[in-house]
């Protein structure tokens, strides 16, 4: 998959020649509701013989338009969104920087520039995707906007199960937020992944008969709720069972940091300043204040033996 990287103004000499089937949207996690508007694209290019092109963006345009207090969080950072568009068969990504200046295209100077700069023959987005400045143009407009310069292709909501509702990335989102990512993995399609660098801890894990590894986030990624789960970890080439707690030590006082501390199961290793990556399957049980370390270890094979049922099941 090729992958070309643009900052306004676009520079024409970077776009190849020819036309293209192209999918927009900031795609935030990949999940099935983004797959059902790039397997649509798919379609469509593989019947007219394009490449299919994704057109996304390096960051979360709300960011430019100052929607979010306190930073924002992400579902999937650039390298892993650039690795699940990979693996849904993409040609090629046109990867935008949201930056003001691109922010501040009307959609007519958008379309004009970029859709058209791009040499599509079919655009294909979700049904609520937007575009120029300030969100404003919705995809019943763009066919005006296109002028019959290329055909457009709106994917309808997607939902499951009988529901109203649609996969979303903010829904998906609130789940993880909740600690429900069970469900957030079913709308994604996939098990939720974080990545970080194992760094030191206070070593209490060992002293109880758990030693874990503690786990430093990327400031943007996304961690799911406080509480304990059932985990998978990858340290090089190989994947490791094991149960993670997201949370502030609070048998051990009560104004400890947040940290993510994961048990590995069968793991003798010591594997400081290794990157990893983990898969998040299911909520355990929330945080709780324990009356010493006997009734938390009393707790935490009881943990062991919830996860390794679970991960049973995706062996």
């Amino acid at each position: 998959m090729q992958v070309i990287k643009i900052h306004h103004p676009l520079e024409k000499r970077l776009i190849p020649a020819g036309p293209i089937v192209l999918a927009m949207g900031f795609f935030d996690g990949v999940h099935r509701g983004h797959q059902a508007v790039i397997k649509r694209a798919r379609e469509i290019a593989r019947e007219k013989g394009l490449p299919l092109v994704i057109l996304t963006y390096d960051h979360a345009p709300g960011i430019v338009y100052r929607q979010y207090k306190g930073g924002f969080k992400y579902l999937s950072t650039v390298d892993r969104k650039l690795k699940l568009l990979n693996d849904l068969d993409v040609d090629r990504v046109y990867l935008i920087s949201f930056t003001s200046s691109f922010a501040s295209l009307s959609p007519q100077q958008f379309v004009d520039e970029y859709l058209v700069g791009f040499h599509a023959q079919t655009v294909v987005a979700g049904f609520d995707h937007t575009y120029g400045k300030e969100d404003i143009a919705s995809m019943k407009l763009l066919p005006k906007y296109a002028a019959g310069r290329f055909e457009v292709v709106t994917v309808p909501k997607f939902t499951e199960n009988g529901s109203q509702e649609k996969v979303g990335s903010r829904e998906i989102r609130k789940l993880i937020d909740a600690g429900n990512v069970e469900a957030a993995n079913q709308a994604l399609g996939y098990p939720y992944q974080t990545t970080g660098l194992v760094v030191h801890g206070l070593a209490r894990g060992r002293t109880l008969g758990f030693p874990t590894i503690n786990v430093e986030h990327p400031e943007e990624e996304r961690i799911p709720g406080i509480g304990v789960y059932a985990v998978k970890v990858k340290l090089g080439k190989k994947w490791y069972d094991g149960m993670a707690s997201v949370g502030h030590n609070i048998t051990f006082g009560d104004a400890n940091q947040l940290t993510v501390e994961i048990n590995l199961f069968d793991f003798q290793q010591m594997v400081y300043g290794e990157e990893v990556v983990v898969r998040w399957y299911q909520y355990l049980r929330g945080e709780e204040k324990f009356t010493g370390a006997d009734a938390l270890v009393a707790q935490m094979k009881q943990d062991e033996q919830n996860a390794r049922r679970i991960l049973e099941k995706y062996k």
